[in-house]
């Protein structure tokens, strides 16, 4: 039996029961008059409700995916990086090309790695310094004294003795110093070093420093005379402050660099600035035909 749709049905009768208590046949069928005829055909149950009729389904909205993650250039294997700034390795440092030859070597534009040899006294610091300060291209500046005392309890004084644990110490700092410019240097910016090295002694000789940074570095030697270099350290304090029996012990040895090969700067009577600028006619040299060592 077919109903019109939307209209309510009573509940079913069970036999020996009326109709369910509260539902009300005349609340159903608005057309019904009490008392009088039905107004409407046999078998009616009343029209459909005349209320708003309901929006029609509206089909499903995808769901709208998450933006993709913004994507970074991709780095390089064997690569560090900090944040999202790539960090080349660093290397040993290659010997410097030289320009072609009607083009003059520019040292205070090329990526140099220099190492500032001489005795205690010889004004390497300060040279170096000042020679990193005024470059055009990015210069670092490297003193393996300032490396070696960053080892506070139980820092090993070289002039309370050489000993095993002093030269440790030291070759533990020429290779941080090693490591350090090396980064520098795959990062395009120059380094000069500077150390006491003495010809005659292996375990604080040039190989070390060629085996840390590379066949690239450049040696220059500062030597000035030896009233010079006693003037300069009177002039120091603390643990940089040596004997002057010390310092003419030192000067004496640094003498064996003439006839190594490698340049020499006398710098006696030069100030701090004109050293700089002989130290970079050297290095043009030194670029063009680069030292044996």
């Amino acid at each position: 039996m077919q109903h019109a749709v939307g209209s309510p049905l009573p509940p079913p009768h069970q036999p020996g029961h009326g109709p369910a208590a509260g539902w009300s046949p005349a609340a159903h069928h608005p057309g019904h008059q009490p008392g009088g005829a039905p107004q409407h055909p046999p078998g009616y149950l009343g029209a459909a409700p005349t209320g708003p009729v309901p929006p029609a389904p509206q089909p499903p909205v995808p769901p709208v995916p998450p933006p993709p993650a913004p994507r970074h250039a991709p780095v390089p294997p064997g690569t560090e990086t900090t944040g999202h700034v790539p960090l080349p390795p660093g290397g040993p440092v290659a010997m410097p090309s030289a320009p072609p030859a009607a083009t003059a070597p520019n040292p205070g534009t090329t990526t140099l790695a220099v190492l500032l040899i001489g005795p205690a006294g010889a004004g390497k610091t300060s040279v170096a310094k000042f020679w990193a300060d005024h470059r055009r291209v990015p210069t670092a500046h490297i003193s393996l004294d300032d490396v070696r005392e960053w080892v506070r309890s139980g820092f090993a004084d070289p002039q309370s003795g050489w000993n095993d644990h002093s030269e440790a110490q030291y070759r533990l700092a020429r290779r941080t110093c090693g490591f350090a410019a090396r980064n520098f240097l795959a990062n395009g910016i120059s380094c000069i070093l500077d150390d006491a090295i003495f010809p005659d002694r292996p375990a604080v000789g040039l190989g070390g420093w060629k085996r840390h940074v590379g066949p690239g570095l450049l040696p220059v030697v500062l030597l000035p005379g030896l009233e010079v270099v006693l003037e300069r350290n009177a002039e120091r304090s603390g643990n940089r402050r040596l004997t002057d029996e010390e310092v003419a012990r030192i000067h004496g040895r640094m003498a064996g660099w003439y006839g190594s090969g490698l340049p020499i700067i006398d710098n006696s009577t030069l100030d701090v600035p004109s050293t700089a600028r002989i130290l970079d006619e050297v290095l043009a040299r030194a670029i063009a035909s680069p030292p044996k060592w």
